[in-house]
């Protein structure tokens, strides 16, 4: 007869006595790793929330119309900027081509004079800039463009005659840009977007506030009292936050620089960054 042999109840107590302290040990040990571990990663996650948000602002104001960006502060808890948006943008004729004098060539645009048809001497895209698209010329002064005092209608946009220009655009009716300007550079604004605002809104405690990017509206010539919301949220989480704007004194601000501040919150986890740019007013 074979004998058979197994283990006793107090061995097994006593096994699992041993894996239950080897266990305790082993998540003591491990546990602030992993706590560390998940606090890094969702430090970065709200690093790189915050770089990109920031990046898209500066990025998008850096192809503003010149001149166009202002700000306004509503009270310490909401604050935003606004500006207009490019879609294209080149250099125009300021005169025509005498290169033969019985026979002038060129639709020139000269400001202070009304102007229903003028060359370019840059390439226009003829397929994004359409129909109702707006070309701005010298926005010298920052509500030139909100005002639509510098600003015109576009009709077609069509290929130029060879030798000549390289495009030529039509307006929807005759428009006298403003005189003085002798840059000879003009930009188009998109119809679907005659403005752009960034307001952020943040809260008392917490990180439950937004930065929201607006559009869609027609701009007015005063900046905003009351900075405008909308669905479009470019980051949340938002639990600080700051725009401040600064041109150069003169007579002529042909720079500024404007510095944005982002800290963003979650959970126990919060980061706060800090990014500046140059913007260029020349028109």
């Amino acid at each position: 007869m074979t004998r058979q042999r197994g283990f006793t109840l107090v061995e097994l107590i006593v096994v699992m006595v041993i894996i239950g302290v080897i266990a305790g040990v082993l998540v003591l040990q491990l546990r602030p790793a992993m706590q560390s571990y998940l606090a890094i990663r969702q430090r970065a996650n709200l690093s790189s929330q915050a770089d990109a948000a920031l990046r898209r602002i500066i990025g998008e104001v850096h192809t503003a119309v010149p001149n166009s960006l202002r700000y306004s502060l509503e009270s310490q808890q909401t604050q935003c900027i606004e500006f207009v948006p490019t879609k294209a943008g080149g250099r125009y004729r300021t005169a025509q081509d005498y290169t033969d004098a019985n026979q002038p060539k060129g639709a020139a645009l000269v400001p202070g004079v009304p102007v229903t048809t003028f060359d370019t001497l840059t390439d226009v895209d003829t397929s994004s800039v359409v129909h109702d698209d707006r070309v701005v010329v010298g926005n010298v002064n920052r509500d030139d463009v909100y005002a639509g005092t510098n600003v015109g209608l576009i009709d077609k946009v069509a290929a130029g005659t060879a030798g000549v220009a390289r495009s030529t655009i039509t307006l929807q009716a005759p428009t006298t840009f403003p005189a003085g300007y002798e840059g000879g550079r003009f930009l188009v604004v998109p119809n679907a977007e005659r403005a752009v605002t960034y307001t952020c809104t943040m809260p008392t405690s917490g990180g439950t506030g937004t930065i929201v990017r607006v559009t869609g509206y027609t701009p007015n010539a005063a900046p905003w009292k009351t900075c405008p919301t909308g669905p479009a949220i470019l980051v949340a989480k938002v639990s600080d936050c700051s725009f401040l704007y600064h041109e150069s004194e003169g007579a002529t601000q042909q720079s500024g620089y404007l510095q944005l501040r982002l800290g963003l919150t979650d959970g126990d986890e919060s980061v706060k960054l800090t990014m500046g740019a140059h913007v260029e007013n020349v028109p």
